[in-house]
């Protein structure tokens, strides 16, 4: 071997594979706390955008609660109960408040039961069949579902829908999430 050629000899190089192998055994030993991190992470996340997008459909059904099309509507719009609410308005001239709901009226019902929350079109009471999960039980449990009403002085009044849920499987996280609408047509 000639003196002018350089390079990494035998022993340099097999002193970097041990420095370099005992390295990345000890990075290994955090990949799973890790990925154990980014898992949990993943599923607050899924549970908060679940939790969310329901609360969005219900508000976005209360801001219609009352809304009718003729001046002939009397009654309540909005029944509150603890775990459900009926929610009424005519959108097609068909309804008068007070009557009973027929196929082209929009009302809708949403109530909790047995850790899932559902959602009926149509609906004349809390109780009965036909009602469809919005949420999936295996994925989530509904553990409170709440609607109040605050009245404001010389305002329509305040709605706020309160849904807390818990995720299913390890870690079970929880979330609680509000959110007010204000009822014009109330």
């Amino acid at each position: 071997m000639s003196l002018t050629e350089r390079g990494f000899s035998l022993a340099e190089t097999l002193i970097a594979i041990a420095i370099s192998s005992v390295l990345l055994l000890g990075s290994a030993r955090y990949l799973p706390a890790l990925q154990r991190g980014a898992l949990q992470q993943y599923r607050a996340q899924m549970l908060a955008e679940e939790v969310w997008q329901r609360v969005y459909v219900i508000s976005r059904h209360l801001q219609r609660a009352g809304y009718c099309a003729s001046r002939r509507c009397a009654g309540n719009p909005l029944h509150l109960a603890p775990g459900c609410a009926l929610i009424r308005w005519d959108t097609r001239l068909t309804l008068a408040r007070g009557e009973k709901a027929i196929a082209n009226a929009d009302v809708t019902g949403f109530r909790l039961r047995d850790g899932a929350l559902e959602t009926l079109r149509g609906a004349e009471s809390c109780a009965g069949k036909g009602w469809e999960r919005m949420t999936d039980p295996d994925a989530l449990s509904v553990e409170a579902f709440t609607i109040s009403r605050h009245e404001i002085p010389g305002s329509a009044p305040l709605l706020t829908v309160t849904l807390a849920a818990r995720g299913r499987g390890e870690g079970r996280e929880a979330l609680r999430a509000s959110f007010s609408v204000t009822a014009y047509n109330l």
